[in-house]
């Protein structure tokens, strides 16, 4: 019985996908204790919506536990009252080799996040520790491919921060400007899938400028173009270990280019998050030690 067309390029695909080997990786997470909408400081937020924080803790509840289910290690730094967006732990750090460069936030209502995270890398050992003296907010604007440090400016992070980043961590930086205000880091429009020498990443090339993404195009010829309905749901906004992806559970077609390219997506509701302008990589920073 001959298979039917639709089929045949379906299993076609699947024979053809790469085979992709998960890492083990070690994150830093927040508790979303004290999450609630109390200001707007970006298109995301409006202090008017209801925000249901049971709800909040059982999606990050889900998100960790999914990547303990992974095999991934997870440590937990305490919330803090007054502090309603210290959920989002990739704002509050960047760690390459050991080396951490600390957040230096352009809100004044977020600010002290930064001395918690601060407080928590010196308490643990962490002794090239770096405090920035120019905006900087950390894995939100810096994405690391494992060659290089790609580094998001436009509406949070100084442009200047990115020298500033070269010298404390050490490693090459390639700078990139936003230009949508809904995408207003980097981790809402970009994300790196596959680390090491030959990295690949997906993006949302609106989001970009466009000498940017004449940039982005050079370096990742083979880079996952992300839709405009992936971005609007903060589809890029996502956690791959080199095979897993974690992602919002409306990007749904850009789940659907993952899996043809060997990864397997992980669909999660971070509904309530959203509201804030978060997802799954907002609330995930990674300890590269």
């Amino acid at each position: 019985m001959p298979v039917p067309a639709a089929l045949a390029v379906e299993l076609r695909a699947r024979n053809e996908a790469p085979s992709r080997t998960p890492m083990h990786r070690h994150y830093l997470m927040c508790p979303p204790q004290h999450f609630t909408v109390e200001y707007s400081i970006n298109p995301w937020m409006d202090p008017n919506t209801p925000v249901d924080t049971e709800l909040a803790m059982a999606q990050w509840q889900e998100l960790k536990r999914t990547y303990e289910r992974l095999g991934h290690t997870v440590e937990v730094i305490d919330p803090q009252p007054g502090l309603p967006d210290m959920v989002f732990s990739a704002n509050s750090g960047t760690v390459i080799d050991g080396r951490v460069l600390g957040a230096r936030f352009r809100a004044p209502e977020r600010a002290a996040e930064a001395e918690h995270f601060r407080r928590w890398f010196s308490m643990r050992g962490y002794r090239e520790l770096v405090m920035p003296s120019r905006t900087n907010e950390a894995e939100g604007d810096f994405a690391w491919t494992g060659e290089l440090l790609l580094a998001g400016c436009g509406f949070r992070t100084d442009p200047e921060a990115h020298a500033e980043a070269q010298e404390a961590l050490g490693v090459p930086v390639v700078s990139l400007r936003l230009t949508d205000p809904r995408f207003y880091h980097l981790d809402t429009a970009l994300f790196v899938l596959q680390h090491g020498p030959h990295p690949q990443v997906a993006y949302y090339p609106e989001a970009f400028s466009p000498g940017s993404l004449k940039v982005l195009q050079r370096l990742f010829p083979s880079a996952v173009i992300g839709s405009a309905a992936d971005a609007e749901c903060l589809g890029l906004n996502a956690v791959s270990d080199g095979k897993n992806v974690v992602l919002p559970m409306e990007a749904t077609d850009l789940a659907e280019q993952l899996s043809e390219r060997g990864y397997a997506p992980l669909l999660l509701d971070i509904s309530e998050l959203r509201k804030s302008g978060g997802g799954p990589k907002c609330c995930t920073m990674e300890l590269r030690d």
